[in-house]
Order: C-alpha cells, then structure tokens, then sequence
C-alpha cells in the first residue's frame, strides 16, 4: 500500500450530516415546524461562527451556545439544551454515505485508518457506535478535545504523534472542505485527496494532490496507486 495510513475527516466525507433534517426534528420537540427560511436563517449565523472556530477564534462550546441563542430567547430554553437535543437528533439520522463501509472494509488491515473531525464528542463517538464503524480506526481525533481545529497544522501534529510519527510522505488526508481537511492537511506535510461532491461546480483553490467525487473514486485511486508502486 503507497500510504500506511490514510486519515478521513468524518462529516460529508463518511457520513451524511443533514442538518437541515437534524433541525426539523429538534423544532418538533417544541410544536416548530422548521422551514427552509428558519434553516437559512440560522446557517447564516451558524456558517460564519464555524469560520470563527477553525480560525481559533472562538471555542467550541462558544459556537455551540451562540448558534442557538436565538432560539433559546424565543423559546425560553436555554441554548446549551437545544445544542444538545440537535446533537442528539443528528445522531438519530446518522447515515453513512455511500460505499462509506464498503470502503473501509477493502482498506482495513491493508493500511492503519484514523479520523480528524472538527465536529463534536458528543455526535461523533455516538455515530461511529450506532453505524458499527469504530473497529476500522486506529484513532479518532476530535478537535473539542484537541482544543484545536483543522486547518490548525497543530491537531495534524497532535495526530502524527499518535501515529507514532511516521514519514509523512506514508499520510494521505481525505475530506471534502477545501479550507478546512485540504488545506490543512497541505499545510501539514501531507498528500490530500479531495472529494469534491460537487464535480466540476467548485474549483480546487488549494491545490489538493488528487481530487476524486465519490468514496468509490476514492478506492480507485488507491487501487491505481498501489499498482504503480508495485
């Protein structure tokens, strides 16, 4: 295998992460029905806080209690609560993307598999329980517990040393944000591959070694790179 270990990041690289779902079903809670205008709504505060907190910023706890300050005002629940019911209601939905299992079962034991996320604890530990994926990974980095997030080259070091530092040259980071896995894991010595889901719309302004739309293009090129390394 050309890499000896190949690092994912978690959200909408193996799993689905709906969140406009995720929102409809916490609201429910309260008699809501969430529309898409509610959902823009709070992705306008939401987008830029998560901006905020992978430029360090602000904390995770900080983006977790403002993105539901609003609502916590309206409905006279306090934020820290609804972000816990929407954590929860996420999990509820959690999907694997496609080939996701597939995936990790053809790469497991042939190279070691780890995920840096810049999502939370809480969300991710329940996830990768309720879809049976934990086995496949040697580590799970989240960067609440770090206290740093991607691009931050730090959570990449904090990671390598896990790893028990091997040549970086043997890492391959996968992901599908350019600003957050591509450019971090560039930053960080690493080859990246980028899972552009959106093909030829959104343009690679990082400069990722390989650039791939699907998990199944993923093992593709894995594949091909083993064969020329042979």
């Amino acid at each position: 295998m050309k890499y000896q270990w190949i690092v994912f990041d978690a959200d909408e690289t193996l799993f689905h992460f709906d969140a406009f779902a995720g929102l409809k079903q916490l609201f429910l809670r309260y008699n809501i029905v969430f529309e898409k205008a509610d959902f823009d709504e709070f992705q306008a505060v939401n987008k830029p806080l998560w901006v905020d907190y992978q430029n360090g910023t602000i904390t995770a706890k900080e983006l977790q209690i403002k993105r539901f300050t609003r609502w916590g005002e309206t409905l006279d629940v306090a934020p820290e609560l609804l972000n816990q019911q929407f954590i929860e209601a996420m999990a509820d939905i959690c999907q694997c993307l496609p080939g996701a299992r597939k995936l990790l079962e053809l790469l497991h034991g042939k190279a070691k598999l780890a995920i840096i996320t810049n999502g939370f604890t809480a969300l991710q530990q329940v996830r990768l329980a309720r879809t049976d994926l934990t086995h496949f990974f040697e580590h799970v980095i989240i960067s609440e517990q770090v206290g740093v997030a991607k691009p931050n080259i730090a959570i990449f070091d904090h990671a390598l040393q896990l790893f028990g530092n091997p040549d970086k040259s043997n890492v391959l980071m996968v992901g599908d944000t350019l600003s957050s896995d591509i450019l971090g894991g560039k930053n960080a010595g690493l080859d990246t591959c980028w899972i552009n889901h959106a093909g030829e719309k959104e343009l690679d302004t990082v400069g990722a070694t390989y650039q791939v739309n699907c998990l199944t293009g993923l093992y593709n090129l894995i594949t091909s790179l083993q064969a020329e390394s042979n």
